[in-house]
């Protein structure tokens, strides 16, 4: 069971990428007092894990109600990781992020807490990478300990995401523009070997035995 753990947590701490949200998360609570951006970075963080936890619990019975198959999902989700750790590799997913961030218009008084849910929540924490290596990750739980461990490890990644969120002035400073760049390329490659396991998985459950 710890490998399967250790795993999902690579994978989500990889998708989420809670390093790479300082930057972002500067540039999208601009012009916001201190205090105004830890109490934007605290709720979008508790959005994020509700968003997640959602889909951890209810993902199974989603996949049941849609008609579609486990195998399949996997296949799906290793396909849309991978596309994720191709653009941190080639310096895209950044880009993109920050090109979501630059059409948020700047928030009047009451605008600032919208900001938490959206964009930074979803899809910038919450996006459709983590929520697919979420669900892959709870209906591929060898046991209900194992399921459980996800819950902790969905917690644990919103954790380090907000403690990032409310000192992403000093990380920002800290890595630069170089050291952002090396991190993201590093997870990337990592991220595409998993995301090449996940799929592999999924085929080999479509192989009749």
């Amino acid at each position: 069971m710890f490998p399967y753990l250790l795993q999902t947590f690579t994978t989500l701490f990889v998708v989420v990428d809670p390093l790479a949200m300082a930057p972002l998360f500067i540039a999208v609570t601009a012009g916001l007092t201190p205090v105004e951006r830890r109490i934007v970075g605290r709720r979008a963080c508790l959005s994020a894990l509700f968003i997640l936890l959602g889909f951890a619990l209810l993902g199974e019975t989603l996949l049941t109600v849609t008609g579609i198959s486990l195998q399949a999902f996997r296949i799906a989700g290793g396909i849309l990781l991978f596309w994720i750790a191709f653009e941190m590799v080639f310096h895209k997913r950044s880009d993109r992020k920050s090109a979501e961030v630059a059409r948020t218009e700047r928030p009047d008084e009451t605008e600032i807490l919208g900001l938490a849910v959206f964009p930074i929540a979803m899809p910038l924490i919450a996006g459709p990478g983590a929520i697919a290596a979420v669900i892959v990750a709870t209906t591929h739980a060898p046991n209900t300990t194992a399921f459980f461990g996800v819950i902790v490890l969905i917690i644990a990644i919103m954790a380090m995401t907000f403690v990032v969120l409310q000192i992403a002035d000093r990380i920002d400073a800290f890595m630069g523009p170089t050291g952002r760049a090396v991190i993201s390329r590093l997870l990337g490659v990592l991220l595409s070997a998993l995301a090449v396991q996940i799929a592999i998985d999924g085929v080999h459950g479509l192989i009749p035995r």
